[in-house]
């Protein structure tokens, strides 16, 4: 069987993220101090996922394809702006202590399935088959020494 090191990786953060999120809305309107870590942990984690894309797995996509200003790395990062619109406006709402962001959510949702399709069917496995082993476990080791102030960033002093 063909290793898939950054699929696999990569789909279970994707996984993870929902699992997070799923539980923040399930307890938003019964105990919102209760949500509120959970939507923190999402955010960063999402924030540090796009991060690590952007800067160290587009990067060697680009590199090995040729492909920089087009292609599926240049429609990723355009969602990832939307995406990122997105989680501020449902953030605006958390700092207020406010569950009432359905709307958001779904827009967000509705984004966020199509475009972790794409990568999950399309960009991954390009990557995989682009890079050898070796390769992808500098791309792992890369994404380590991201510094965490790229994205932990969050929610000003909520606790």
């Amino acid at each position: 069987m063909e290793a898939k090191p950054i699929t696999h990786y990569f789909e279970a953060d994707h996984d993870r993220l929902d699992a997070v999120f799923t539980r923040y809305q399930q307890l938003k309107r019964k105990s919102f101090p209760e949500a509120k870590p959970y939507f923190r942990t999402f955010i960063k984690g999402l924030k540090r996922h796009i991060v690590w894309e952007e800067e160290v797995l587009f990067p060697k996509f680009e590199e090995k394809t040729g492909m920089k200003d087009q292609g599926p790395t240049a429609v990723m990062r355009q969602e990832h702006r939307l995406i990122g619109g997105f989680l501020e406006e449902i953030h605006n709402k958390v700092r207020q202590a406010n569950s009432e962001s359905d709307e958001e959510e779904k827009k967000l949702l509705e984004v966020l399935k199509a475009h972790n399709q794409k990568e999950e069917q399309i960009l991954y496995p390009a990557i995989d088959r682009a890079v050898l082993p070796e390769e992808a476990a500098q791309m792992f080791m890369a994404m380590e020494h991201i510094p965490a102030e790229r994205f932990e960033a969050c929610c000003g002093e909520h606790h």
